[in-house]
């Protein structure tokens, strides 16, 4: 049996990407994304569109563990991958996998217009 641990959620304005990779440009997304985040969203056609769904899952995994920013968080600790079907993961890395590894972790992105958003799911087996 298990139990919900958290729910996020998150919605980001997409020109708001725009305007900061075109700004900050390596410096900004370094700083949040890992490696592979990078790659997967600068090989798409939008990649301000991929970096903010990334990024409100980022928020959305905070919100879900009720931290926010503080604490154990770190941006580049929560990675998201597609698995082989396409369909978002999150990946922890650090002390958020210490923390956090053992749980199920369900996030869905979603994006229309100017937005995207973010909703995770942590679900706790050990209660």
């Amino acid at each position: 049996m298990s139990t919900v641990f958290g729910i996020g959620i998150d919605i980001e304005e997409i020109p708001r990407f725009e305007e900061l990779t075109g700004q900050w440009g390596r410096r900004f997304v370094q700083r949040l994304f890992t490696p592979e985040e990078i790659t997967y969203c600068e090989s798409k056609a939008r990649p301000a569109q991929h970096f903010a769904a990334r990024f409100a899952a980022k928020e959305a995994f905070a919100k879900a563990i009720g931290t926010g920013w503080t604490g154990a968080f770190r941006w580049k600790d929560v990675e998201v991958r597609n698995n082989g079907q396409g369909k978002p993961i999150l990946l922890l890395h650090d002390t958020l996998q210490e923390r956090f590894g053992k749980m199920d972790m369900h996030v869905s992105l979603s994006h229309s217009g100017s937005y995207v958003t973010a909703l995770v799911v942590i679900e706790d087996h050990a209660v």
